[in-house]
């Protein structure tokens, strides 16, 4: 794992002094080593800060090129299948300098073209320079497991893996992309290929963007999951023996590393499977990492007794921490540097914590279990959600003007419920993906008259209109599941939940692997019908039946239990106090948010919706206003 950037001029020679300042913004995202290349005439160059995984040695260093200097790649991430890549391309007359996975890319190149993206098996973000031709391409993972974000200013294209490098230009303006602030209230994060800064974007995965020599810009998505599944005429048993085929390959080749290696371990389905199957074929004791909470509390418990299960069965070296509103306090102003753009989920904390105690324990790599839930109907909302989809197909639009107006009269703001029931009559899918903040309605009420105004004839809809189309044009099988898989594939998980564990394990120096969204393993999972996947109403059902005899019957059989955190408890705490202080303060200063409206948020202790707005105040005092917090 590492840190990459760039710049290509079409102007001004560029410096080498400009670069590092760049590359140096991100030395937590490799404090292993660093280079910089300049071309001769100083119009491109490229920035790389490394933290060592595979290949340890001098010779891995990037950025690297090819024998004659003609192609040059900045690269972040993992190829797991690049011993096989490598030997196919000795066999083919290429010469290697190093044992590393990014030179794999450098000669695939050349003899693919960037083509070659499709034979790598892997998590990336990478930016390939060919002098030749005179071309950048930057291009991000299928599933955009690792991030990369650009910018096009002033005749020059700035790129990097976190927006920090590229604000380290002080040309580039500091500007709110209203629009993406909309979004953002309703997905806790911005979609791409928007960020919350004006004029920078992310690209999102599965696609990359070739930069030509006239300064031309163009995107093309390399793939989409639907391309790779095929009419699945598949049983039960077919599907438990592909499952578990797919996953022990998966967690096998995401073992691949040259450093030591563990495993997060929250005592759910998902955590505990990666553990037992990464332990397997394993001489000695694995490590695995449990975070949990001080104190007690309504909305969440502990899940030390379900890591401990599997720490005794697999008998790892368990490590466990617990944390509290001290701990949140302490870190928040970091956790904000190093998001970059709010991440509006909360388990951003955990997760830094976890990924702190993993290094401190010796530890380089983990892998996660992100992904699982999405894939096989793991929350308990998709499946309130399917069921209120069906009986909302056959109601006639009468009855649901009725249900509104009842609603509106009983609830002064109305709440996720009503906004489903809006949907459907609006003939909008009523599913917006797995985490939702503030709905149409209520970012209505939330925003100051200004934003209103300008978002009169806006809908976060259009953001998943587009992704709906894609899914209505290429899906085999186009049910409710298949919808809500396809959605969070290509937006909550890539933007949300992969972004909470990039940016803060890279905090601490710690690379993370995510098993289940291997790209074969997720066109396994997605060539499963939805009645396999939802038979008996059950949550996982035909996962749990592939893992029954690999984890033990009670981690399988418990009561599902989200990664989260007490969010709710705390804002009855200082985090209350400190967070209204900061947005009522917000409020009277800017001219984005209704002041009357947060008031009544507060009042109704709405946790999750506070921290969502606390989050955006803080990062736009410290990356718009340059504030210290």
């Amino acid at each position: 794992m590492c840190g990459i950037c760039g710049i290509v001029s079409f102007n001004e020679d560029l410096s080498e002094s400009k670069l590092v300042s760049m590359r140096d913004t991100m030395v937590h995202r490799g404090p292993d080593g660093a280079g910089v290349y300049l071309s001769q005439n100083k119009k491109v160059g490229l920035g790389h800060r490394r933290l060592k995984i595979i290949d340890l040695s001098e010779k891995a260093k990037q950025p690297m090129s090819n024998e004659d200097k003609t192609i040059w790649i900045t690269f972040n991430g993992e190829i797991y299948n690049y011993r096989h890549l490598r030997e196919e391309l000795i066999n083919n007359g290429h010469f290697f300098r190093s044992e590393s996975d990014t030179e794999v890319i450098v000669h695939l190149y050349e003899e693919k073209g960037i083509d070659c993206v499709n034979d790598l098996r892997g998590m990336f973000a990478f930016a390939l320079w060919d002098s030749k031709n005179e071309e950048l391409f930057l291009v991000r993972d299928r599933i955009g497991i690792k991030p990369l974000y650009y910018t096009y200013n002033d005749d020059k294209l700035f790129f990097a893996s976190e927006i920090k490098a590229i604000l380290a230009n002080s040309e580039i303006p500091r500007k709110v992309n209203e629009t993406a602030f909309y979004n953002y209230l309703t997905f806790l994060t911005t979609p791409a290929p928007d960020t919350l800064f004006e004029g920078i974007k992310k690209l999102p995965g599965g696609f990359w963007l070739k930069l030509d020599k006239k300064g031309n810009m163009t995107t093309k998505r390399y793939w989409d999951v639907f391309d790779h599944v095929k009419e699945s005429s598949k049983n039960e048993d077919q599907s438990t023996n592909e499952i578990i085929n797919e996953l022990t390959e998966s967690v096998k080749i995401h073992k691949l590393s040259d450093v030591p290696m563990g495993v997060f371990l929250s005592g759910g389905i998902d955590s505990s499977l990666n553990a037992v199957l990464f332990s397997e074929g394993e001489n000695s004791p694995i490590k695995t990492f449990s975070i949990g909470y001080e104190g007690n509390f309504d909305t969440y418990s502990n899940e030390f007794e379900y890591a401990r299960i599997i720490s005794d069965f697999i008998d790892s070296d368990h490590y466990e921490q617990e944390i509290g509103i001290d701990d949140l306090f302490s870190f928040i102003e970091d956790m904000i540097y190093y998001q970059d753009e709010p991440i509006a989920d909360p388990v951003c904390v955990p997760v830094y914590y976890v990924s702190k105690l993993a290094k401190e324990h010796g530890v380089a790599v983990c892998q996660v279990g992100e992904g699982s839930d999405e894939l096989f109907w793991g929350y308990p909302e998709w499946k309130e959600t399917i069921y209120m989809e069906r009986k909302m197909k056959y109601l006639p639009n009468f009855i649901k003007n009725l249900a509104l107006k009842g609603i509106s009269l009983i609830k002064k703001d109305p709440g996720i419920f009503y906004e489903k029931i809006r949907r459907s009559k609006s003939n909008q899918t009523i599913f917006w993906g797995g985490a939702e903040a503030f709905t149409e309605g209520e970012k209505e009420r939330i925003l100051s008259p200004r934003l209103r105004k300008k978002f009169d004839n806006y809908s976060s809809y259009e953001i998943i209109k587009e992704i709906l189309i894609n899914f209505q044009n290429n899906a085999l099988e186009k049910s409710s599941l298949n919808w809500m898989s396809y959605l969070d594939l290509n937006l909550r998980l890539p933007e949300l939940l992969l972004m909470r564990v990039d940016k803060m394990s890279m905090a601490v120096s710690l690379e993370t692997r995510v098993p289940f969204l291997d790209h074969k393993f997720v066109e396994t999972a997605m060539s499963i019908s939805e009645g396999i996947k939802t038979k008996d109403g059950e949550l996982k059902y035909i996962l749990k039946k592939a893992i029954r005899g690999i984890i033990p019957n009670e981690v399988i059989d418990r009561k599902k239990q989200g990664f989260s955190v007490p969010i709710y408890e705390w804002f009855f705490d200082k985090l209350g106090k400190e967070s209204r202080e900061k947005i009522m303060d917000f409020c009277a200063k800017t001219n984005f948010l209704n002041a009357d409206a947060i008031e009544r948020l507060f009042e109704r202790n709405e946790g999750l919706k506070i921290w969502v707005l606390f989050n955006f105040v803080l990062w736009y005092n410290y990356w718009i206003e340059e504030k210290e917090l």
